[in-house]
């Protein structure tokens, strides 16, 4: 995707677009690595979503709160980007460079409030100091995690031609990942979001005191979700499977290294994996032997 210079309001989406690349660089080396798979023009689409899901994470969980601002205000200041964001949907333009490059997205692939909204609401509820239900987690993980997969595959597959049943099993396969995804990152951050932010999202699970069992229960039902994307990964366009196929791969070498680490130890460490295994599985994913042969 490129932008052809020619008026004030090129020159400014190009602008919001860079700054949409320099957030995600700054982010996530993973993420990052994996978008580089995608085909040129599809990846700052991707970028513009994940830099708003990033500024809106920074809202709840960093630096809102690190500029000092109390748990009412980090609400308001929540409110105040879900308001940006609608309005921009509706205008095809914000002051807000993150959001103004996001709507671009949006408006091109079809991206609406049915997607926004859950969003949203996950984020406000990182808000609330309380315990998860299994419901709640369910619609949880549902708004902050599936919801982009969601996104992304209306990115993916804005100008494919698919069946009804593709897209259905493509659809399915994008949430069962973004839920894989959240539930290693819930494992990932276990401590801190305990100790520093007051969170426990596993029901049942205190994660200072996490027992050998539940670890392994977690896990399961994570690969499962895993397991549970491959079919529809398989179908997706080539211009993005292959990056789709490495986070895959990238978040199931995680699963392992969470396997292997020690319960009583994970609140502790924050479980990553090396940049030379991740090149190792980028260079596999191109040559089509990632695990599951997902790509």
């Amino acid at each position: 995707m490129s932008y052809a210079l020619t008026s004030p309001l090129s020159r400014y989406t190009a602008a919001a677009t860079a700054s949409s690349a320099v957030v995600i660089r700054r982010y996530s080396t993973s993420f990052g690595l994996a978008c580089r798979l995608l085909a040129p023009e599809l990846r700052p689409e991707i970028e513009n979503i994940y830099a708003l899901v990033r500024l809106a994470d920074e809202v709840v969980d960093g630096a809102a709160s690190g500029a000092g601002l109390p748990a009412a205000l980090v609400l308001e200041q929540l409110d105040i980007l879900e308001g940006e964001t609608y309005a921009a949907l509706e205008l095809g333009y914000s002051t807000n460079l993150v959001v103004h490059a996001f709507v671009q997205t949006a408006r091109r692939s079809g991206i609406g409030r049915d997607l926004v909204t859950p969003f949203f609401a996950s984020m406000r509820r990182d808000c609330q100091i309380l315990a998860h239900s299994g419901e709640s987690l369910g619609e949880y993980i549902y708004g902050s995690a599936e919801v982009v997969g969601l996104m992304c595959l209306r990115v993916f597959l804005q100008d494919a031609q698919a069946t009804a049943a593709e897209r259905s099993a493509m659809a399915d396969s994008a949430r069962h990942l973004g839920a894989a995804f959240q539930k290693v990152n819930f494992l990932r951050d276990l401590g801190q979001d305990s100790a520093e932010l007051g969170r426990r999202y596993f029901p049942g699970v205190d994660p200072q005191h996490l027992h050998e069992r539940q670890k392994a229960a977690l896990v399961e039902d994570l690969r499962a979700d895993l397991a549970a994307s491959l079919p529809g990964l398989r179908l997706l366009p080539i211009s993005s499977r292959r990056a789709v196929a490495l986070a895959h791969a990238i978040f199931s070498a995680l699963a392992d290294r969470i396997d292997a680490c020690p319960a009583e130890l994970l609140p502790t460490t924050r479980v990553s994996v090396p940049t030379g295994t991740k090149a190792r599985l980028a260079a596999a994913v191109l040559l089509g032997l990632g695990r599951g042969r997902a790509a």
